[in-house]
């Protein structure tokens, strides 16, 4: 289909970005298999992909969600290797909004991919789709997750308190956003 070079990784390693369909169910799960604990710290996508007809329907239901125009998954590959994912969680057109989000395994964190991932996707977002509003959602405890929202240029927009039950606790949530005007100004 198509692949964005996503550049250097920091050690040497090349990242890119291209879309993540269900025919590539067997490589979501492997990724999944390697990057569940780390992944789900923060984020129930390993407790909803369980094994590979799990991973064949979440994929399928962002192909849905692409062809509805309603959402969009693109894998993030590291020297071949599908090492994480970004999403446009939510994308309604009408209302100009959407909600960026993002994974990564051990093997791609701290080098840069999610970013540079995430500004492709709100390039595009933005700049070819008209959106407004772009949220970032996350665990107040997910530091890394709150930097990258940072280096994007967000603002905090607030906290969400026992937004949500994860695991036995609840968990609060940061809101985080940029509007286009903001985005189209910085880049």
């Amino acid at each position: 289909m198509f692949a964005i070079d996503l550049g250097a990784a920091g050690d040497g390693g090349r990242g890119e970005l291209r879309p993540l369909e269900p025919w590539q169910a067997e490589e979501f799960w492997a990724h999944m298999q390697r990057g569940s604990d780390f992944i789900g710290q923060y984020v129930g996508l390993p407790d909803v992909v369980k094994d590979l007809e799990s991973a064949r329907g979440l994929l399928q239901r962002y192909a849905e969600k692409a062809a509805a125009d309603q959402g969009r998954m693109y894998g993030i590959w590291l020297d071949g290797t599908l090492v994480g994912a970004v999403t446009l969680r939510l994308f309604d057109a009408e209302a100009r909004t959407c909600e960026v989000g993002c994974w990564v395994e051990p093997a791609a964190a701290g080098k840069g991919l999610v970013t540079r991932a995430c500004r492709v996707l709100i390039d595009w977002a933005v700049g070819v789709r008209g959106i407004h509003r772009v949220e970032w959602i996350c665990d107040r405890e997910n530091l890394p997750s709150i930097n990258v929202a940072k280096r994007l240029g967000m603002r905090r927009d607030g906290v969400l308190r026992e937004a949500y039950f994860y695991r036995g606790v609840w968990h609060d949530e940061e809101v985080w956003s940029v509007l286009g005007p903001e985005w189209l100004e910085a880049r």
